[in-house]
């Protein structure tokens, strides 16, 4: 088991065709995975994992949102590839001290016990990276959002970048500009890069990562401003957290009702409400949470499938935390 660095989303989505039409497009391999890929080699797989992450979250209400990051800030690193668990060694760097992995994320203890159970039941068989994709699922169901059929058969890289990491995972302090282009390049659209970012309705962040807003941002409630200064001062206080939203154990839209009065925690955050282009899917979303729901977990599956390994790429991990 891992020492996890300390710190800084319940309804069915039918989809339509549209939605599935992606796992079609060039530079994806999703058409080769499939919901019941397990279903005979590990018949047991998916409630492993689900029990495993409904006792983590009861727990600990905040590793739901750090078990949904952890699956973000793998895929946005060329795909869902199990990559980010990859553990430094003397000659190897991984993705885990990248500057938005850095102290920051957490959940790899989680992910260490599910593989563990799944290597007793069914060895060799269900992959890391398929462990992130449905536990990120699980995390949101858990806390009251939405499900979707995550597709399965990815396989785990045998490799990482710390350049990709850095520069591929959307910032604290980006503007609209760099949050558009940033998941642009992963193929998202407008729309469902503010769905996406409702990922935020759960969980905390570091001061660090939102010191700056609350001390020089002028688009925030200054109320709000000056209660969370007290808890992130100027200097010091880097690793105290605050909650993404004022309902951070909940899946809801809060969040978007949250940047319509400017209490967005992140600069990134209140950019999508700051009289941009993104501001009428906040609205939308803010006054109509089924919409947001349908969204994000279409959103949700499109980003699973990102570049997956499959086939005979990439090999099944006995531990995650290095290659076999």
């Amino acid at each position: 088991m891992r020492t996890t660095i300390p710190s800084s989303i319940h309804f069915n989505v039918a989809f339509t065709l549209s939605c599935l039409l992606f796992t079609l497009l060039p530079g994806m391999s999703s058409a080769q995975l499939s919901a019941t890929f397990y279903s005979k080699s590990c018949p047991n797989a998916l409630s492993i994992i689900q029990s495993a992450v409904k006792s983590a979250v009861r727990s600990e209400a905040r590793m739901g949102a750090s078990l949904l990051r952890l699956h973000f800030h793998d895929c946005f690193v060329n795909g869902c590839d199990a990559s980010i668990l990859l553990d430094d060694t003397t000659n190897f760097t991984g993705e885990q001290t990248a500057r938005p992995n850095n102290k920051s994320i957490r959940g790899l203890n989680v992910i260490d016990n599910i593989k563990a159970q799944l290597e007793k039941s069914c060895p060799g068989i269900v992959s890391c990276a398929d462990v992130v994709a449905v536990a990120a699922r699980d995390s949101v169901v858990a806390l009251g959002g939405p499900s979707w059929n995550v597709l399965l058969g990815r396989r785990d890289s045998t490799t990482a970048s710390l350049s990709a990491a850095n520069n591929n995972i959307p910032g604290p302090n980006f503007t609209l500009s760099q949050l558009k282009s940033s998941f642009s390049n992963q193929g998202f659209s407008e729309r469902e890069m503010v769905a996406l970012s409702g990922g935020h309705t759960i969980g905390k962040a570091r001061c660090t990562t939102f010191r700056s807003r609350i001390y020089n941002d002028n688009n925030i409630n200054a109320a709000f401003a000056k209660s969370l200064q007290a808890n992130c001062p100027q200097s010091g206080g880097d690793n105290n957290v605050a909650s993404l939203d004022t309902s951070p154990t909940s899946f809801d839209n809060v969040y978007f009702k949250d940047l319509q009065n400017q209490k967005g925690l992140l600069h990134s955050d209140q950019e999508l409400f700051n009289g941009g282009s993104t501001d009428s899917v906040v609205n939308s979303y803010s006054s109509n949470p089924s919409t947001f729901s349908a969204d994000f977990a279409n959103a949700m599956l499109k980003m699973s499938n990102l570049n997956p390994l499959t086939g005979t790429s990439g090999q099944i991990r006995k531990n995650c935390g290095k290659t076999n």
